[in-house]
């Protein structure tokens, strides 16, 4: 593995294969350092190099990395989307609950599922109420997601 400064400097690379890298790198290093870095590197114009950052900064698992994911949720591109939902579940920090929430709106589908499914792990009972909203999606595989959250959530009350 390259050093913590070098991965750093490839966040910046001209090539995306090299900023792809670094963030995968900077991920699996557990180095918390690099998520200041990672965050900054979000602006990306490169949806993989978006989604690689989402990733890595939810293998780190600190709590520092939700603002930068919390902003992710807003992404235009739904596959960014639904790795800052996994990163966020990853994180575990009851902070995201609200912003998942709004996830349950989008109208990409795999978002809704994502959120849905993340949300049951957070354990929040809050979340009930929301989700039940989404009993009647058009979607199965939305609803399957929505059921499974809510006993998930019902069976830890």
């Amino acid at each position: 593995m390259k050093d913590f400064k070098t991965l750093v400097t490839e966040l910046r690379a001209f090539t995306v294969k090299k900023r792809r890298a670094a963030a995968v790198e900077l991920g699996k290093s557990g180095n918390l350092s690099a998520i200041e870095p990672l965050a900054a590197a979000f602006l990306d114009s490169h949806p993989s190099v978006r989604s690689d950052i989402a990733q890595a900064l939810g293998r780190l698992g600190d709590s520092d990395a939700l603002p930068t994911l919390i902003i992710a949720l807003s992404d235009p591109k739904p596959g960014i989307r639904c790795a800052a939902i996994t990163a966020l579940g990853k994180i575990k920090d009851r902070a995201a609950v609200s912003p998942l929430i709004c996830c349950l709106k989008d109208k990409d589908m795999t978002v809704r599922i994502g959120a849905a499914e993340v949300l049951g792990k957070l354990h929040d009972p809050c979340v009930i109420e929301p989700l039940t909203a989404l009993i009647n999606d058009p979607f199965s595989e939305v609803r399957e997601a929505v059921e499974s959250a809510i006993k998930k959530l019902q069976s830890r009350t």
